[in-house]
């Protein structure tokens, strides 16, 4: 369904519209409104009503769930810590890494490391940044280091597609 909105309309207005038109294709019967600025306010939800807007979101993100959970489980086969590996806001975070493991996961994805000492949190950066492309087919990783914690390193979201190369690359 498309939503036709004028030029002048507020950001919330057309987001409102737009959610009240997937609710209602869904079948709830739940009106959105614009509040103010770029809010959208949901009416009060009946619980079963909650419940399957709940379900609708869960199989909306399942392919990402799915990802997240296997690439989480390659990622323990491997002995790699990512304890913050999460899917938000539709994403795959993959969160703080040992330098060690961050420095695996860089030779998994094709990275040469010549020495056999973990290196400083900028050099595992740049490897890993090197890496995941090559590793993945073309995928991209942000990778920063965290400047309170110089024995790890963060690593950025990906996208449902990218863990599934990711995944790929590192399977037995």
């Amino acid at each position: 369904m498309t939503i036709m909105t004028s030029a002048d309309s507020a950001p919330g207005d057309a987001a409102a519209a737009e959610l009240s038109a997937a609710l209602r294709e869904a079948g709830l019967p739940v009106a959105a409104t614009s509040g103010a600025g770029e809010h959208v306010r949901l009416d009060h939800l009946e619980a079963s009503e909650a419940r399957q807007l709940a379900r609708l979101i869960r199989s909306g993100t399942k392919r990402t769930l799915k990802a997240a959970r296997a690439l989480r489980e390659i990622c323990e086969a491997y002995r790699i810590d990512l304890p913050e590996l999460r899917v938000r806001q539709g994403r795959i975070t993959l969160g703080v890494c040992r330098l060690d493991d961050a420095v695996r996961l860089a030779r998994l994805l094709g990275a040469s490391w010549p020495g056999t000492d973990v290196p400083e949190a900028a050099a595992v950066r740049d490897l890993l940044v090197q890496a995941f492309p090559g590793g993945t087919g073309g995928g991209v990783l942000r990778v920063s280091v965290r400047e309170d914690d110089p024995g790890v390193v963060e690593l950025g979201a990906v996208d449902a597609r990218t863990a599934r190369r990711l995944i790929g690359a590192l399977r037995f």
